[in-house]
C-alpha cells in the first residue's frame, strides 16, 4: 500500500489517502512542534509520496499551523486544487469574546473567514465541527455550513468528537432538510483507547461516514518510548500535556513491543498498521516532529500483520464499552441466534432456553 492508494472518504466522491498528513505540531508555538521550515520539508515529503489529505485546525498552534499550510501552497499555487485540506472550527482564539468559538452561525462564519485568510486560499475541502456545542441548535449550526457550501468556500462537512446521538440527529435532520451532509468523522481510536467501537463506529458504517482516527499513537505511548521495564522519565517536550503511561496501559504496551520485536519493525509502525486495517476505519491521522518520526511513521503503510499478531493485540485492547454497546455484544447474538453461527460468528445458546426448542 501507498499514499497514492487513495480510499473514498464516506458516502461522497472525495478521496483521500490512507494516512492523513496531520499538523497540530506545525509551529513551536506551545513549545513541542517543529520549526516552519520542518513542517514544510514534512508536508513536501508526504506530496513527494503521493499524500493528498491534509488535516488542521484553527486553534492547532494558535493559528501558525493553518498560516505554514497557507504560505506552502500560496508559492506553489498549482498544487492547490490538487490537494484536500481540512481544517476544523470550534475552538475561540479570542479571550473573552462569547461568539469567538463555538458552533453557532456567527462564530462559524468569522472563524471560516479567518482559515481561509491564514490558508491563503478560497476554499477548504472539508470543514469539521470540533467539539460538541450543546447549547447551539443543530438546525443553525447545518444551515450555516450548508449556506457555505453553496457560496464555494466549503467543499464538504465533517464533524470530531461529537457523540453519536448528537451526530445522528444531525446527519438526519440535513437528510431531511436537503442540507449538506456529514461525510465523516474524527475520532480518537488507538490500542490505548477503542470505546469509539461501542457506538460512533458502527454508527458511521450505518450512516455512511468515513472514519478518520486521530491519535493513533496515544500521545506518544504506542510509539516505542515506553515500557514497564524502562526506568527514569520519557525525554518528551510533551509529557508535562499528556501525562504519562498507568499501569494498565503498560499491559497494552508490552504486547505491542513483543509484537514489534516479532515482526522487525517499530512499535509506532505496529501501533499504525493496526488502526489502518481495523473496521469502519477509512484513513489515519499521522503527525510528526521530525522528518525523520515521520518517515518511521509512513513505512507503517506496508506493514502486514499476521492473523496471529493483530489476535494478540485486539485480545490485550478489548475495551469494556458503556451500555448497552457491551450488552449487546455478548447477550444479543446468544438471544438472536441460539446458537447458530451467522455471518461466520458463532453464538451460544441461552440458559432462558429449556430443553433446546420452544414448549408452548
Amino acid at each position: 500500500m501507498s499514499l497514492d492508494s487513495y480510499v473514498t472518504l464516506g458516502r461522497s466522491g472525495l478521496r483521500v489517502s490512507p494516512f492523513t498528513l496531520g499538523t497540530m505540531t506545525f509551529g513551536e508555538d506551545h513549545g513541542w512542534g517543529c520549526s516552519p521550515e520542518e513542517s514544510k520539508n514534512i508536508l513536501a515529503a508526504y506530496l513527494d509520496e503521493g499524500g493528498n489529505s491534509i488535516d488542521t485546525a484553527n486553534i492547532y498552534t494558535n493559528g501558525h499551523s493553518e498560516k505554514i499550510i497557507g504560505d506552502y501552497f500560496a508559492g506553489r499555487p498549482a498544487l492547490r486544487d490538487r490537494v484536500v485540506i481540512g481544517t476544523k472550527f470550534f475552538g475561540n482564539l479570542y479571550e473573552n469574546d462569547p461568539n469567538g468559538g463555538g458552533a453557532g452561525r456567527k462564530a462559524i462564519v468569522q472563524q471560516l473567514e479567518n482559515s481561509l485568510r491564514r490558508l491563503r486560499t478560497d476554499y477548504v475541502d472539508v470543514y469539521w465541527l470540533h467539539n460538541f456545542d450543546p447549547s447551539t441548535p443543530t438546525e443553525e449550526t447545518l444551515r450555516a455550513l450548508d449556506h457555505l457550501i453553496g457560496d464555494g468556500k466549503v467543499r464538504y462537512v465533517g464533524f470530531s468528537d461529537v457523540p453519536a446521538w448528537a451526530t445522528a440527529e444531525a446527519a438526519t435532520v440535513a437528510r431531511l432538510r436537503g442540507w449538506a451532509p456529514i461525510i465523516a468523522l474524527q475520532l480518537e481510536y488507538s490500542l490505548l483507547e477503542r470505546t469509539s467501537e461501542g457506538e460512533l463506529i458502527p454508527m458511521a458504517q450505518a450512516l455512511g461516514m468515513g472514519v478518520m482516527a486521530w491519535g493513533p499513537l496515544k500521545s506518544g505511548f504506542l510509539s516505542g518510548k515506553y515500557s514497564s521495564a524502562g526506568t527514569g522519565p520519557v525525554d518528551t517536550a510533551r509529557a508535562q500535556l499528556v501525562g504519562a503511561p498507568g499501569e494498565a496501559d503498560y499491559v497494552v504496551i508490552d504486547a505491542l513491543n513483543d509484537v514489534a520485536g516479532d515482526v522487525g519493525a517499530s512499535p509506532a509502525q505496529v501501533a499504525l498498521a493496526w488502526v489502518r486495517d481495523r473496521p469502519g476505519i477509512t484513513s489515519t491521522l499521522i503527525g510528526a516532529r521530525r522528518m525523520d518520526q515521520f518517515e518511521v511513521n509512513l513505512r507503517a503503510l506496508n506493514l502486514t500483520l499476521t492473523e496471529t499478531q493483530r489476535a494478540t493485540l485486539d485480545d490485550v485492547s478489548t475495551p469494556t464499552l458503556n451500555f448497552p454497546a457491551e450488552n449487546n455484544r455478548h447477550l444479543g447474538r446468544m438471544l438472536q441466534f441460539a446458537g447458530a453461527t451467522v455471518d461466520g460468528f458463532p453464538s451460544t445458546v441461552s440458559p432462558l432456553l429449556r430443553a433446546g426448542s420452544a414448549r408452548y
